[in-house]
């Protein structure tokens, strides 16, 4: 895998572009904010399942960086490369995933892109067949916390490549 420099690009490749800002470190509190409510919605989710969702929705939202990282920590978890691979086209794919999975996905994608303006039953209703309330709330925090991760990625346009499987964990 090539990683490339902020400043520097390989011969043949584009420019990589720098960060707009340190969100981070501008706003503290806010960061340690989010970091705290993503700990509230993995605790008791399970792992697999998380990556699937941080994936899927990052891939929608264009989060490079967070498609980076949650693949990163992802197959350092045990993921396969088939799985994460497929899963831009997990409907048709159908046959890599549970059909737990595969309901949490479709929620993934009616929470994310909301493109009725609303969840479609039936997309609740398939998820809530496969998890109890808790783990189901648990599920819709998840997808919750990671679309305000992703706006965070895109707007301060943080930059893939760089993140080391594991590195945000304390």
């Amino acid at each position: 895998m090539t990683t490339i420099a902020h400043d520097a690009a390989p011969t043949g490749y584009a420019h990589e572009h720098a960060p707009r800002l340190a969100l981070a470190e501008l706003v503290p509190d806010f960061y340690r904010a989010m970091v705290r409510l993503e700990a509230a919605a993995a605790k008791d989710l399970d792992p697999t399942l998380y990556h699937l969702i941080k994936l899927r929705a990052s891939q929608i939202n264009h989060c490079a960086f967070c498609i980076d990282m949650h693949s990163k920590d992802a197959l350092a978890e045990g993921e396969s490369i088939e799985r994460i691979v497929q899963l831009s086209a997990w409907e048709e794919s159908r046959h890599f995933y549970t059909e737990r999975e595969l309901a949490a996905l479709a929620l993934t994608e009616a929470v994310t892109v909301l493109t009725d303006g609303y969840v479609p039953d039936e997309v609740y209703a398939k998820a809530a067949a496969h998890f109890d309330e808790t783990e189901l709330a648990r599920v819709i925090a998840g997808i919750t916390v990671i679309n305000a991760w992703n706006r965070i990625g895109v707007t301060t346009r943080m930059t893939p490549g760089h993140y080391v499987a594991g590195q945000y964990r304390k």
